[in-house]
């Protein structure tokens, strides 16, 4: 019991030292329209132009990894083979931790308006023929 207080007591601190910064942030009635709304607008672009990437690709890599320590180094030693296929299942585990994080945070910001620069704008289209 004493260490998960130890471990978290520093989350705790952040948290009741980020509380004023939150509350007096939001200084317009409409929460999307003011101060905490641009920082949140600001948060999701980041997070689903730079950090989704990065960790998708990141779970990519550890997928090829596993798939060739399995199959490629591990051609007939059972342990190379198992620790090949457990690289690439915690890589698939990963994947659908992050679609569905990734789905959870961009339904939230539609539900609070929040929607400035989402995944949904950049979706690529096919081009037109003229």
């Amino acid at each position: 019991m004493k260490k998960f207080v130890a471990q978290a007591l520093p989350a705790l601190l952040l948290a009741v030292l980020i509380l004023p910064v939150v509350t007096l942030a939001a200084d317009a009635p409409n929460f999307a329209g003011g101060k905490i709304g641009d920082i949140f607008k600001n948060l999701i672009t980041f997070m689903n132009s730079v950090l989704v990437p990065f960790v998708f690709a990141l779970a990519f890599l550890v997928f090829i990894w596993g798939m060739f320590k399995a199959f490629i180094l591990g051609g007939s030693d059972e342990a190379k083979q198992s620790e090949g296929k457990a690289l690439m299942f915690y890589a698939i585990i990963g994947f659908v931790v992050m679609v569905s994080l990734w789905g959870i945070v961009n339904l939230l910001a539609e539900g609070f308006g929040l929607t400035g620069n989402t995944i949904n704008d950049k979706v690529p289209t096919l081009p037109v023929a003229r």
